[in-house]
């Protein structure tokens, strides 16, 4: 039991700091936070798939399934969701001067209508 209660202590505490820590990220780096939050979640499907290798009980197995279907799809949607933010900030293509624009967010939607 005092097992469970640590392991309960120390995901409450990760939580509460990773949550104040992302509350102080400026805008401009939340699209490099997403690509290192990638990374993490690929080191958890990795120990996801580890653990659904062990038979250890049907709990277990079941646990560690639906660990690999969310870690999953976070990875996916995480690199799915990045790679659409980086294309909003690609650079025009022949613009005046040889000078390189970014394409703001909000010019992006009317240029494509």
């Amino acid at each position: 039991m005092s097992e469970l209660l640590l392991l309960v202590f120390v995901f409450l505490g990760s939580f509460l700091i990773g949550y104040l820590l992302i509350l102080k990220v400026p805008p401009l780096l939340h699209t490099p936070l997403m690509s290192m939050t990638n990374a993490i979640s690929g080191v958890t499907l990795v120990g996801a798939l580890l653990l659904f290798a062990v038979r250890e009980g049907l709990v277990v197995q079941g646990l560690s399934a639906l660990a690999v279907a969310l870690a999953t799809f976070n990875l996916v949607g995480g690199f799915a969701v990045t790679e659409r933010m980086l294309k909003l900030f690609r650079k025009r293509e022949g613009s005046p001067g040889g000078k390189e624009e970014v394409i703001e967010p909000w010019e992006r939607g009317v240029a494509s209508q």
